[in-house]
């Protein structure tokens, strides 16, 4: 590693293994930008080292919706940085999201939404997908990247019957994007000095 590369950190919470696989797609994208050095981080684990975090330039947040919500695991993450929040030790730093399951819709919207609540709250910036939607046409299909229709982050579906055989190949290209922008916004971003 570098230490003149940038750092992301791909914080991520996965239950079945899904979610694992849609993460290492986010990381791989991020790999295609040069000057970037990136690390797949489990949430149990970043629970753990909270301070190590801070030295991120940037973080893409992922875990599978379970109940239209956050997974449990990743909910104690959240709570888990109150001291941070409290130092607005992520303040600046560029943030993203991507979640899955096994539904179309599975209310995945509205776990993106908690993700970027929470950057928000720490004073983060949220990156988008930046894609326009895909298989919304006639002449449209499931191969199409952005096939869900997400812009806040990247989704995926996961067939429940199925292991990371069961997740449409479009949507990991989809998260693939995800990390590269965030990989290229986080090498082109200047945070603001603090002023008093």
């Amino acid at each position: 590693m570098t230490s003149a590369n940038k750092k992301i950190g791909v914080i991520f919470h996965s239950g079945m293994g899904h979610t694992s696989y849609q993460a290492k797609a986010v990381r791989d994208g991020a790999k295609r930008v040069a000057g970037v050095d990136t690390e797949l981080i489990y949430v149990e684990d970043a629970r753990e080292q909270l301070d190590e975090l801070s030295s991120m330039d940037a973080m893409i947040f992922g875990c599978p919706t379970y109940m239209g919500s956050v997974s449990a695991p990743f909910k104690q993450f959240m709570d888990d940085t109150g001291a941070i929040w409290l130092a607005q030790g992520w303040r600046d730093k560029i943030a993203g999201g991507f979640t899955n399951s096994g539904n179309q819709s599975g209310d995945k919207l509205n776990t993106l939404v908690q993700l970027n609540v929470f950057a928000m709250q720490h004073g983060m910036i949220w990156a988008g997908l930046g894609l326009p939607g895909g298989n919304n046409a006639s002449t449209g299909g499931v191969e199409e990247l952005n096939r869900l229709g997400s812009w806040m982050g990247a989704m995926a579906q996961s067939n429940t019957d199925q292991g990371i055989e069961g997740i449409a190949e479009s949507d990991l290209r989809t998260a693939a994007c995800l990390g590269e922008r965030i990989a290229r916004i986080t090498l082109g971003w200047q945070p603001p000095r603090n002023v008093e």
